[in-house]
């Protein structure tokens, strides 16, 4: 009888590392979806934000834009980044950061 206890023993404690192996690949796969839908939600802001940089370029494209910013003591890229901070205030501070480097790397920010 002590045989067939230690059989099942044995079983039983294969069964428990076979649930845990399931458990961990489990959970990579929910994080790797966690990860996946938090990638979306920046990227969907990032086009959020490119569309209202594109906005704020437009209107100040012309003279009287970049009058008025000199007049202030500014250049016109400080406006352009004090835009781009205001289309970016609702993000987070990693957020901002991730998408401003995605700008400098496009080459829309200097």
């Amino acid at each position: 009888m002590s045989v067939g206890m230690n059989e099942t023993m044995e079983r039983l404690a294969a069964a428990a590392e076979m649930l845990e192996a399931a458990a961990a690949r489990m959970s990579g796969v929910i994080e790797v979806q966690a990860t996946s839908l938090a990638v979306g939600e920046l990227e969907e802001k990032l086009m959020v934000a490119e569309a209202r940089i594109a906005e704020l370029m437009a209107r100040g494209s012309g003279f009287g834009g970049r009058k008025t910013l000199q007049a202030k003591g500014g250049s016109a890229v400080d406006g352009l980044e004090g835009g781009i901070d205001a289309a970016l205030g609702s993000l987070s501070l990693e957020q901002r950061i991730a998408v401003k480097s995605q700008l400098m790397r496009s080459g829309l920010l200097g």
